[in-house]
């Protein structure tokens, strides 16, 4: 899994056990690898290649994927142990309204690097019936946590999932650690470690009222976000207020709380009963941005809960894998009451690396 913050390559290696409709998991290893600053270009500017680059660099990417995956196979002598590999790629192109979406990294790449099975192309299917093609990850969250009725990933884009019997919704909130991460840049760091930054900064109210006045917030769901919605048209707002980064990152934070406190409530089958927040992704590392968060969702009831540290690096990189199972059984592994499809699908380009 390549997450639009492009903080590396997430690589797990996990064991998925069912019996009777009911799943269970185990991640045996993980790891991130950071990007170099070559791939950090290629994939920073892939969108603005020209078509024949684009698709070289797709199978260049497929063959990087699959090297590193024979990296972590050697590292944690999983040789002869890995049945499947479920590939996400890394999302540059998403036009749900023309049932379109690209991701680099070429499956039949990766199987003839591995010499193993490989499912990729995982969102395409759902985008043919008319689907948002996002959010993926709730298959996941209903067959392996559902003791929890919301989950919130802040990644590169912050998604929001609802888990209510018989009916799953799902949809992204806002950019997220994306833009965090340009305005960090700024200042010459990766990234706000902690949100220290952000907890100096000032609170703008107009650039707030301007943040949340982009038309997205007020569509419907389903819907879901292009990676270039943060960087071509959010973060061209933050920087035209000319502010200190800090007080940037203060008001953004702040941003993200607001509309994901807004996905909560405004959402017709909320109940101000307590109910618990799984939050993960990379986001759940920043304290400024969980604790502003926790306070401003206290008032309506709702438990911030951040869990393991391997489930809030990997979770996505985790049901990755089980969309890849569900796939090889010929499953369903796409929900169409979360991405709007005509119905269900399943999902996924299937490519045979080993030999018959």
């Amino acid at each position: 899994m390549s997450g639009s913050s492009l903080d590396g390559l997430d690589i797990i290696f996990a064991e998925f056990h069912e019996n009777a409709g009911n799943w269970n998991f185990e991640i045996k290893s993980a790891d991130c690898y950071e990007y170099s600053d070559q791939w950090m270009e290629k994939l920073k500017n892939a969108t603005s290649l020209p078509a024949l680059d684009y698709q070289l660099l797709h199978v260049d990417y497929g063959h990087y994927l699959g090297q590193q995956v024979n990296r972590f196979i050697e590292k944690n002598n999983l040789q002869y142990q890995v049945g499947l590999i479920a590939s996400h790629g890394h999302t540059t192109f998403h036009v749900p309204l023309k049932k379109m979406t690209a991701q680099l990294g070429d499956g039949a790449a990766i199987a003839a690097e591995t010499s193993l099975p490989v499912v990729s192309d995982l969102r395409a299917m759902d985008l043919a019936f008319g689907g948002q093609g996002a959010p993926i990850v709730p298959i996941g969250e209903k067959f392996l946590l559902k003791e929890y009725s919301m989950f919130l990933n802040l990644g590169g884009i912050a998604n929001i999932s609802f888990n209510y019997p018989n009916n799953y919704i799902a949809f992204d909130i806002c950019p997220a650690n994306r833009v965090l991460n340009l305005v960090a840049n700024i200042v010459n760091k990766d990234y706000d470690k902690g949100g220290q930054m952000a907890a100096m900064g000032n609170l703008n109210g107009e650039l707030l009222n301007k943040l949340n006045s982009f038309a997205y917030y007020k569509q419907p769901y389903p819907k879901s976000l292009a990676n270039n919605f943060g960087t071509d048209e959010v973060f061209p707002v933050l920087k035209s207020f000319g502010l200190p980064h800090t007080d940037l990152l203060r008001t953004y934070v702040e941003h993200i709380v607001q509309q994901t406190k807004l996905a909560i409530s405004s959402n017709p089958k909320f109940s101000t009963s307590n109910s618990k927040l799984l939050v993960t992704g990379g986001g759940a590392f920043n304290e400024f941005l969980i604790e502003t968060l926790s306070n401003e969702l206290s008032s309506i009831g709702i438990e911030v809960v951040i869990p393991d540290e391997d489930i809030v690096r990997y979770k996505e990189a985790l049901i990755m894998g089980l969309i890849g199972v569900l796939r090889w059984r010929q499953e369903y592994n796409i929900l169409s009451s979360v991405t709007g499809a005509e119905r269900n699908s399943i999902g996924g380009a299937v490519w045979i690396g080993q030999e018959a």
